[in-house]
C-alpha cells in the first residue's frame, strides 16, 4: 500500500471515517494464473472496447483441437468464452491449434494460428509413415465477433512450406504506426516476416520481389512477438526449451519489421521460488497511457506434467533509454485497469 502507517495515523486525526477505509483496504490484483486450467502461448490484445487473452489450450497434441478466449474490463475479473474456434471449422486441421494471435480489421476479427505439426523430409522429426505431420502450417479464421463464432478464411493454411528454414507455426500479427500488416513467424531457430494484403489472406511482395524476409535475432527460438514504443521497436521472442525450465524471454531491438535486430537480453526466466518455464509471450497497453504488461504462460512448481502451463500478466517497465527492465514473475500480477 502506498500510505505508510505513519501518514495515515495523521491523516486519520484530520478524516477519520474516509481514511480509515483507504488505510486498512488491500489493493486487489488479478492474482497469478489469471484463470484456471491449463493454458499456454496467451495472445493479449484489445477488441471491441475489452481486454482480450487467447490462449492455446495446453495438452497433447491430439488433444489441442479448439481454442477458449478469455475477456475482461478490468483485468481482475475474467469471463470464458469456451470453444471460439475448433478443428470442426478447420477440416484441413486434424492434429492440433495452437499459437493463436488476433487483430481487428475493418470491424472484423481475424484469429491466426498454427495447425497440426507440419514436418519436412530431412528434417529431425520427418516421419515418413505419419501422414498427420505431412500437412498443416498457419491458418487464418475471421468472426464478427472477438467471441466468435470464427469461420475458416481460406479452406487451406496461409502459410504451408518452410521458407528461410523456418518451420510455420507461431503466427503474429503487427500492425505498425502506419498502418502497414505484417505477419511475423517461426519456429525451429528461424524467423520470417512477410507483408499481409489488407484482406488478411495474402501477401504483398517486398521490392525485392520476395515474400518471406528473414529477420532471426541471436538466440531466437520460437514466439514472436513486435511492438513499437516512443517509435523504437521491440522484438520479443523465447528461446530454449518449451518443455523445460529452460524457456525464457529475450529481446532486440530495430527500426524497421524487416530488420536488423540487435540483441539485447533476457528478460523473463525461471523463479526457484514461482515457477519455471516462463515463455511464450505477448504485451498489451494500457489505452491512453504508457503503461504496458507482459502475459505470458509459465510452469507452476511442483510440476511432473509437460502440458501443466498458465496463463499469467506482469507489469513490464522500461529504464529512462528505453530497455525493457527485467520481469518480477509474482503470484499477485497486477492492479486493476478498468476500461472505460
Amino acid at each position: 500500500m502506498s500510505i505508510d502507517a505513519r501518514a495515515c495515523a495523521a491523516a486519520l486525526g484530520l478524516f477519520p471515517l474516509l481514511l480509515a477505509s483507504a488505510c486498512s483496504t488491500p489493493v486487489q490484483t488479478s492474482g497469478n494464473p489469471l484463470f484456471a486450467g491449463w493454458y499456454a502461448d496467451p495472445e493479449g490484445a484489445l477488441l471491441a472496447g475489452r481486454y482480450w487473452i487467447f490462449p492455446t489450450t495446453s495438452a497433447p497434441y491430439d488433444e489441442q483441437l479448439s481454442f477458449d478466449a478469455f475477456s475482461s474490463d478490468d483485468l481482475l475479473h475474467w469471463t470464458k468464452h469456451e470453444r471460439v474456434l475448433s478443428t470442426a471449422e478447420i477440416r484441413w486441421a486434424s492434429r492440433a491449434l495452437w499459437a493463436p494471435s488476433v487483430i481487428e480489421q475493418r470491424g472484423r476479427t481475424y484469429l491466426f494460428f498454427a495447425a497440426n505439426d507440419l514436418q519436412r523430409p530431412g528434417g529431425p522429426l520427418w516421419d515418413a509413415s505419419d501422414a498427420r505431420s505431412h500437412s498443416g502450417g498457419i491458418g487464418v479464421a475471421v468472426a464478427e465477433r472477438p467471441e466468435g463464432p470464427y469461420r475458416d478464411l481460406l479452406g487451406h493454411p496461409l502459410v504451408d512450406e518452410f521458407h528461410n528454414d523456418a518451420q510455420p507455426i507461431d503466427p503474429f500479427v503487427f500492425r505498425d504506426d502506419d498502418g502497414a500488416l505484417y505477419l511475423v513467424y517461426g519456429g525451429w531457430g528461424h524467423c520470417n516476416v512477410a507483408r499481409l494484403d489488407d484482406e488478411l489472406d495474402g501477401f504483398v511482395a517486398w521490392p525485392d520481389g520476395s515474400t518471406f524476409r528473414e529477420i532471426t535475432p541471436a538466440g531466437y527460438v520460437e514466439g514472436p512477438v513486435l511492438f513499437r514504443r516512443e517509435g523504437q521497436l521491440y522484438f520479443l521472442w523465447s528461446e530454449g526449451s518449451w518443455g523445460d525450465g529452460t524457456y525464457r524471454v529475450a529481446y532486440a531491438l530495430g527500426e524497421s519489421p524487416a530488420g536488423p535486430f540487435t540483441r539485447v537480453g533476457t528478460i523473463l526466466e525461471q523463479q526457484s521460488s514461482v515457477a519455471t518455464g516462463a515463455g511464450h509471450n505477448s504485451v498489451l497497453r494500457i489505452p491512453g497511457s504508457d503503461e504496458w504488461l507482459i502475459v505470458y504462460h509459465r510452469r507452476p512448481i511442483p510440476n511432473a506434467g509437460r502440458d501443466h502451463r498458465v496463463t499469467c500478466i506482469e507489469r513490464l517497465e522500461f529504464d529512462d533509454t528505453g530497455r525493457i527492465l527485467p520481469v518480477r514473475m509474482t503470484f499477485e500480477g497486477v492492479e486493476a485497469r478498468p476500461l472505460r
